[in-house]
């Protein structure tokens, strides 16, 4: 009597996914390395930001794979563009049952007893790492908070460049004239002069610290 297990295993498939950021490159080198690897099945994504999650062919790849098959990519950054996209979506697949094979990077291949081990390790330390950096953004904002600073590039416009502005605002400048005695982008003064007095008094307070 075949088990479960068995029957999962005989119907499992490899199946790759290409990625290429810009319309303009051709994933064709990705592909057929993909399918020298045994991919039966390869979808592509065309022109799309790593960042984003839901990639059209990502998620026909998603909803095409099942328990007992085998993903296969040429780099795992080829998942996500963040450590977090790629330690969620491996995490995904691990849940699912679905094996994932790096071809640049021999430590990521699940289909064999070493590599499901070596993956575990680097999960935990990739995952470790983004909890650090997570931690230390958070510590980094809150010492910043408590000095009166905020998060963020320092604003281009200064409580007096913002009382200038609203001074030539009060005679009919306008914003494009405003932004060019300022040296500044129109949207940077639209947004200075939609802000309400008490930021402004605040970032005055704050630069005199």
């Amino acid at each position: 009597m075949t088990n479960t297990s068995d029957q999962v295993q005989q119907h499992a498939n490899v199946v790759g996914y290409a990625r290429v950021s810009k319309r303009e490159q051709n994933p064709a080198a990705q592909e057929a390395e993909l399918r020298a690897a045994g991919a039966g099945r390869v979808f592509v994504d065309h022109g799309e930001s790593s960042r984003i999650a839901d990639r059209p062919q990502w998620l026909a790849c998603l909803d095409y794979l099942r328990e007992g098959d085998t993903l296969v990519v040429r780099r795992l950054d080829r998942l996500g563009g963040t450590e977090r996209i790629i330690i969620e979506t491996l995490h995904d697949l691990d849940r699912r049952g679905v094996n994932i094979k790096s071809l640049t990077e021999p430590m990521i291949d699940t289909t064999t007893p070493m590599g499901r081990a070596l993956f575990g390790m680097v999960a935990v330390f990739a995952q470790l790492r983004v909890d650090t950096i997570r931690e230390n953004t958070m510590r980094g904002l809150a010492h910043a908070k408590s000095q009166g600073r905020v998060g963020g590039r320092p604003s281009k416009m200064t409580p007096e460049k913002i009382a200038q502005a609203k001074r030539m605002r009060a005679e009919n400048a306008s914003l494009d004239h405003i932004a060019g005695v300022l040296s500044v982008g129109k949207s940077t003064v639209a947004r200075a002069l939609s802000r309400p007095e008490d930021d402004v008094a605040a970032g005055a307070s704050s630069g005199r610290r």
